[in-house]
């Protein structure tokens, strides 16, 4: 096999999105001319990891976590939506429209649900926001984990869960294209802001190599102006490690609190 993988796979719905995703993906591969390798059957890690990886984007917490040192950053997105612009976002904390507690304090012994262990947006933020209000270690009588901010919409929704954080640009992608998603929940807080999730590729493209791809997912969203829109991404902007700290400086803020764990 030849070429080398390019992938986006953080934020995959609507479908107006993937799509949108796919037609960025194309142009930028045109304009590198680079041949795009099949990565069915890679888990996000081994495709992360790959020496053949071109572009994909992965979260600010297993930047630092698990991938640190094992990948070069390209940049991160500046969106313009509501709660994420200037190259951050945010989580916006949701519980059902109907429930009577109004915040965040009032939830404490309910049941809460998270994407992923390893999410900055789904669990690291959360954590680090309801810091303050646990008590002994504990805030929820229970976490879920859901596997997908969809699915914690979903349970928080039908009355499964109680509250969910939720990344604010998948969060704006369903209420604009897909409000039933939304429809009867309430944001009840917002957390910290965290830089976008960062554009990476493989350690061996190097700095030069990095800025090239910058260059031309750039230039790919100048030249497809309805797919910068349909994504809300204005442009890529450099990144750095450094940029990313600051979801580990949370992290430490919770466990100063006592709060090591979500979950």
């Amino acid at each position: 096999m030849s070429g080398r993988y390019a992938e986006l796979t953080m934020y995959v719905a609507p479908r107006q999105v993937s799509v949108a995703s796919e037609q960025w993906l194309t142009r930028v591969l045109e304009l590198l001319q680079v041949n795009r390798r099949d990565a069915r059957g890679l888990g996000l890690l081994e495709l992360f990891r790959a020496p053949e990886l071109l572009l994909a984007q992965t979260c600010g917490y297993p930047l630092l976590t698990q991938l640190r040192g094992q990948v070069q950053l390209i940049g991160r997105p500046r969106y313009e939506w509501p709660d994420s612009s200037g190259g951050t976002h945010c989580s916006v904390i949701v519980s059902r429209a109907g429930d009577s507690r109004r915040d965040l304090a009032d939830f404490k012994g309910s049941r809460g649900v998270i994407n992923d262990l390893n999410s900055n947006s789904g669990m690291n933020l959360f954590r680090h926001r309801l810091a303050p209000l646990q008590q002994g270690g504990q805030f929820f009588a229970s976490v879920a984990i859901s596997g997908a901010h969809q699915q914690s919409l979903r349970r928080v929704r039908e009355g499964w869960a109680d509250l969910a954080s939720i990344d604010s640009v998948t969060f704006a992608y369903l209420a604009h294209y897909a409000p039933a998603e939304v429809a009867g929940i309430r944001i009840v807080a917002r957390t910290a802001s965290s830089p976008t999730l960062p554009y990476i590729t493989a350690l061996s493209t190097g700095r030069e190599g990095a800025e090239r791809i910058r260059e031309a997912m750039n230039t790919a969203l100048q030249q497809l102006p309805q797919v910068a829109a349909t994504l809300g991404v204005q442009e890529v902007l450099p990144a750095s490690e450094a940029d990313y700290q600051k979801v580990l400086d949370y992290r430490q803020e919770a466990i100063e609190y006592g709060f090591a764990e979500l979950a």
